[in-house]
């Protein structure tokens, strides 16, 4: 009898052990302050919505749903991490979640540009985004390669509203900008070179200065940044000729500092990052029509190209997306796969492009 009873008080003393154990873990909260940030500034539309939407949203929902506490820096414009750096300083912790433009890495993450692989594509910025995810999740490559290669998470694609061209002088023909030094960003200025246009690198950061000193007579540009960036005042013309809709920016957390994160945390920041991604096409798509109509009471001139511009210009670009996707495919990457799903998913989505790509 004394067996049983010693055996049932060792029993009852490591429950209430255990217990005590998980109570006390439970009622363990930690203090997490995280570094955000973006060589672009806050007035760039996916920037914007980091600084009003996801990092008040995670901060709320950790506060009401967790124990913890969660505390951002945020750091947009350059102050943290220069554009071209956004990649690599998230990869060594300088700063633990950023938000770029994949254009600045054409060496690093050369296939993440798919979508200017195949101009002419939806101006649908929230179609632009359903079909970037639907290639993301058809060929997990895509989201793999951050963790894989540069110590960091995927947490979400990000959409610009239509790509067009902003310039400084007017023009009706392809023709027309043949020896124009026009800029763009990464792949897009491979738009430029196939129909004679000069192409010249450039960052939104440095756009009005580059037009108003003559650097360059234009831009392969979305209207919110012709808006926001007050390029109207430079490029007094905008045409509307629909180079497409572009997901290609991301957010991304350290891998380190991901992995010690809680796991109620970890769930929040995923999922208002989806909500993220997605309100960045909405916001884009909403805000195109009521920027071209803020472009015109700014005094711009906005003209839409008839078909046959648009077409003559696609015609110039046939090929090259096959020559994209035979180079990529021989450095090992998937670029036939990706390029294919993306013709594939515009498709399903209701997109018919003026010239039909072919990838073999």
């Amino acid at each position: 009898m004394k067996f049983k009873k010693l055996g049932l008080f060792v029993a009852i003393s490591a429950m209430v052990g255990l217990l005590g154990t998980g109570a006390a873990h439970a009622q363990k909260a930690e203090n997490i302050t995280m570094r955000i940030a973006s060589g672009h500034p806050v007035v760039n539309t996916y920037v914007n919505l980091l600084n009003t939407f996801f990092v008040p949203e995670v901060t709320k929902r950790v506060k009401e749903r967790t124990p913890h506490t969660i505390n951002f820096i945020e750091g947009y414009g350059g102050a943290m991490v220069k554009l071209p750096d956004t990649l690599e300083g998230v990869q060594s912790g300088i700063i633990d979640l950023g938000a770029f433009c994949f254009c600045f890495e054409p060496s690093n993450l050369p296939l993440h540009a798919f979508q200017v692989m195949l101009p002419f594509g939806t101006m649908d910025a929230e179609m632009s985004l359903k079909v970037a995810r639907a290639v993301y999740n058809r060929v997990p490559y895509l989201s793999n390669v951050f963790e894989e290669k540069w110590n960091q998470k995927l947490l979400g694609i990000i959409a610009d509203n239509g790509y067009n061209l902003g310039t400084t002088m007017p023009w009706k023909s392809v023709s027309d900008l043949k020896g124009v030094k026009l800029a763009g960003a990464g792949l897009n200025l491979k738009w430029l070179e196939y129909v004679g246009a000069i192409p010249v690198q450039g960052t939104l950061n440095e756009a009005y200065q580059g037009m108003q000193t003559g650097v360059y007579n234009g831009w392969i540009m979305f209207p919110s940044a012709w808006v926001n960036f007050k390029l109207y005042e430079q490029g007094k013309y905008y045409t509307e000729i629909g180079f497409g809709s572009i997901t290609w920016h991301g957010l991304t957390i350290n891998k380190r500092r991901w992995d010690a994160l809680p796991k109620d945390v970890q769930a929040i920041i995923a999922e208002v990052a989806r909500e993220y991604e997605l309100r960045t096409g909405k916001v884009n798509q909403e805000n195109y029509p009521k920027q071209i109509a803020q472009l015109k009471e700014l005094g711009t001139q906005i003209t839409a190209v008839p078909p046959s511009v648009r077409l003559e210009w696609a015609n110039s670009l046939a090929g090259w997306p096959q020559e994209m996707a035979s180079s990529l495919d021989k450095q090992g990457l998937p670029a036939s796969q990706v390029l294919k799903a993306t013709l594939e998913e515009a498709e399903k989505a209701g997109h018919k492009w003026p010239v039909r790509y072919k990838i073999q």
